[in-house]
């Protein structure tokens, strides 16, 4: 994916064509999705900032102004300051510590925080497993966010390159978890 195609494809969802935005959701959903989750921290809570986000794209890209290649950045900021937001409102201004007392603890109980510990160990196993550029390559895609371009360029091979090794990454990566489920 060309960030002048994310470019493009804000021209036109900014004329409010579906089309298009199906086609920027499914091109960058994922990648704001993993900023979402990096900063908010709560997969449901990144679930609803990102559609809440989407929502905002939808209405903002008239407002747009920037060269193609300037698009992903600028739906990155709003990513960005929208988690910020939610984070603010998370927290509570003069809140009275005997009301925070009666909060319900949302926090995963022993069992859930086993099997949360079992199954990043076993994900580690498997990225272990992967050589290092690659495990390295598939945190920075799929946790950090780097686009394809970013992984190739910081990696110094071409974008293909780094789509192969995405890919045939993953695919090690599914057979390992399943062998050791």
């Amino acid at each position: 994916m060309e960030r002048d195609d994310i470019g493009g494809l804000l021209a036109r969802v900014a004329l409010k064509d579906r089309a298009a935005f199906s086609l920027l959701y499914g091109r960058i959903s994922a990648k704001l999705f993993a900023i979402c989750l990096r900063m908010l921290k709560d997969r449901g809570e990144a679930e609803e900032a990102l559609q809440d986000v989407f929502v905002k794209i939808w209405h903002k890209a008239g407002t747009y102004t920037g060269a193609g290649d300037d698009a992903y950045p600028w739906l990155c900021a709003i990513v960005r300051y929208h988690c910020i937001d939610r984070l603010r409102a998370r927290r509570p201004e003069g809140e009275d510590i005997e009301a925070a007392v009666d909060i319900a603890d949302l926090a995963p109980d022993p069992e859930e925080r086993a099997m949360l510990r079992s199954e990043g160990g076993r994900i580690d196993t498997c990225l272990e497993a992967l050589d290092p550029d690659r495990a390295l390559a598939v945190r920075q895609a799929y946790v950090e966010g780097l686009s394809y371009q970013e992984l190739a360029d910081h990696f110094a091979v071409p974008l293909n390159t780094m789509r192969t090794w995405l890919r045939r990454s993953l695919l090690k990566l599914r057979e390992c978890m399943d062998e050791h489920a």
